[in-house]
């Protein structure tokens, strides 16, 4: 039915345009003799050569596609493709007309005066329409709704509301920070003010509903603005993100509830995507742990590019079944290879380099819940240190290029088993680089949002059975960063890396943890306190208060792109540490904890259980 109303509505545009035609043809001439009576030699001249100008416009008019649009959204491209479309049919047809008979009956000024009504006659009917469409829009029965930013998102987003037949919102008034924007008007609507305004404007105007238009926003401005929202007890949505303006989809469709990434990772990245697809392109990768919450979206941006392999090592059953069913079902031509295995298997480490030879490897196998691993410190030392060196000197044996540790800012000072055993992995990649034609490059940063394990996964099930929602410490904070955010800068990092660096994310501020819970149970449309309690738990074993993401040793550098650091790696004894490595490899086996232990504290000196 509706490819039939569409049938029908193009075929009428096309009838429109077609009668048009033959009143510009005969309004040229008339107007030429000064609207006065067309003498008869030229009157006969126009009606014998009008069936060829009927002709070849209809023929020209569909070339240029003249009907995909719609009429209601008749624009400014609407209005040049009709000027080509008018432009190329007068000159077939001028050409045409003399080599019939050298235009004969044809006044020059006939050809300008037919190509200005035409157009007039084409263009004015679509404007005519759209504005009559869009100004019965605006009287829609939405919910009267204020758009918080008049930008280029905010402009968009308007005008798919006045436009959309039933639309669920009926912009009302914009505000904006932009002095420049007040009091201006855009589609009709007008910029009231600032974002301060917003409480005053809901009751003056009869606000329903709030809608944030603002995706280029960083993380402080949309604390800011959901606050203020937030103090209005008026619902609100937001637009996702700043590639929704890029790819032109900023519609009702793309608003949707506001989510604690908003407001902890909104900075947008601008990565060299140039030299981060000359650096991974043609190659085959290999992603350890590619299962995990990292490791899984590290495989989903690496098949944005054209890999020849992705070999993808995860010792979870379910994990690697599910990244790999995921990759299949987004990029089915992308050659994935799932190796179910361990990195503290060395034989399984060694057997998947020599067989798949690959290029580049990501190691983001790791054990990383810190309370957990407090216990299961064996465990802990074997997988993330022991592993390390497994898949680095197996790599380096097989000439593999460049390796990259992803590490974290627990490693910094540690107080912990956890970080305790990703700085050895550190001093381990380091040590290696330095005798090593393979380049060993580690990327250190803090939190990620919704990772496995991690507390806002633990916060949304907490609210979701009504709380309380566990807070270790009221003053505790953390850095965070998105999980996308934190895989594109590791790709970053690969690009630029030159072997024997740690780089460091910049994580912006670090946020209170009591500050991402009333967060969160608010966008949950809860009160906390009220609805939901918050529970001061204490500190776990090993925990900070603070992290830190490089040590007061490391001189951090710029590297030219603005969220990636360059930490001055701290000089090792590279002998003394691979006889510490081994002693730990020994310690694992025996299972002897104590050593263990022993052994983290030679390889990392400053880590302190007691800070």
């Amino acid at each position: 039915m509706n490819m039939l109303q569409q049938l029908r509505s193009r075929t009428a545009i096309f009838l429109h345009d077609l009668v048009m035609v033959p009143i510009a043809w005969m309004s040229a001439y008339w107007l030429r003799f000064n609207l006065g009576e067309i003498p008869p030699q030229y009157l006969s001249a126009a009606l014998r050569y009008l069936p060829i100008v009927v002709l070849v416009q209809a023929i020209v008019f569909r070339f240029f596609g003249l009907y995909r649009g719609v009429w209601r959204f008749a624009s400014i491209p609407d209005l040049f493709r009709i000027s080509k479309a008018i432009l190329t049919g007068i000159l077939i047809i001028a050409l045409l007309l003399v080599l019939i008979d050298r235009m004969s009956g044809v006044p020059r000024s006939v050809i300008p005066l037919y190509c200005v009504v035409l157009l007039l006659l084409l263009c004015t009917p679509r404007f005519l329409y759209r504005s009559w469409k869009d100004r019965y829009r605006i009287g829609n029965d939405g919910a009267r709704a204020l758009v918080v930013g008049a930008g280029r998102a905010g402009e968009m987003l308007v005008r798919d509301l006045l436009r959309e037949p039933g639309s669920a919102f009926c912009p009302v008034a914009f505000v904006d920070d932009d002095k420049k924007k007040r009091k201006r008007e855009i589609h009709g609507i007008r910029v009231e003010g600032s974002c301060e305004k917003i409480p005053r404007l809901i009751d003056r105007i009869n606000i329903e509903t709030i809608l944030i238009a603002v995706p280029s926003a960083d993380d402080q401005q949309m604390r800011r603005i959901v606050e203020i929202c937030e103090s209005t007890n008026v619902p609100f949505l937001t637009l996702p993100s700043v590639k929704e303006i890029l790819s032109g989809r900023v519609n009702q469709q793309a608003l949707r509830d506001v989510s604690i990434e908003d407001l902890l990772g909104r900075a947008p990245v601008q990565l060299e995507w140039d030299s981060i697809t000359s650096c991974l392109e043609h190659k085959k990768i290999l992603v350890t742990g590619g299962g995990g919450s990292i490791g899984a979206e590290l495989c989903m941006q690496i098949a944005r590019i054209d890999v020849t392999q992705l070999i993808i090592f995860d010792k979870s059953e379910f994990n690697l079944y599910r990244i790999e069913a995921k990759l299949a079902k987004s990029h089915p031509d992308l050659n994935v290879v799932p190796i179910l295995g361990s990195v503290t298997d060395k034989t399984a480490v060694q057997h998947a380099m020599r067989r798949y030879r690959p290029d580049i490897i990501f190691h983001a196998a790791a054990y990383k819940h810190v309370p957990l691993l407090q216990t299961q410190i064996r465990e802990a030392a074997y997988n993330n240190v022991i592993g390390t060196r497994n898949v680095a000197e197996a790599a380096i044996a097989d000439r593999v290029s460049e390796i990259v540790l992803i590490s974290t800012d627990k490693a910094v000072n540690p107080t912990n088993v956890m970080g305790a055993c990703k700085r050895a992995a550190e001093v381990c990649c380091q040590s290696l680089n330095e005798a090593a034609d393979t380049r060993l490059i580690t990327v250190r940063f803090g939190n990620v949002l919704d990772s496995a394990g991690s507390v806002v996964p633990l916060f949304r099930e907490q609210i979701e059975a009504g709380g309380p929602v566990t807070v270790t410490h009221p003053d505790i904070t953390r850095f965070f960063m998105t999980i996308p955010e934190a895989c594109q800068l590791i790709m970053q990092a690969a690009a630029v890396g030159r072997g024997g660096e740690v780089f460091v994310l910049d994580m912006g501020e670090p946020i209170k943890i009591g500050y991402l819970a009333e967060q969160m149970i608010k966008l949950s449309g809860k009160r906390p306190g009220t609805d939901i309690k918050i529970q001061f738990t204490g500190l776990r074993p090993g925990e900070k208060m603070h992290e830190e993401l490089f040590h007061e040793q490391e001189q951090l550098t710029v590297t030219g792109h603005s969220k990636l650091l360059l930490a001055q790696s701290r000089k090792n004894d590279r002998t003394r540490t691979f006889e510490q490595l081994t002693a730990l490899e020994e310690a694992c086996r025996d299972f002897d904890e104590q050593r263990i232990m022993a052994c983290l504290r030679a390889i990392v000196p400053e880590f302190d259980t007691d800070a």
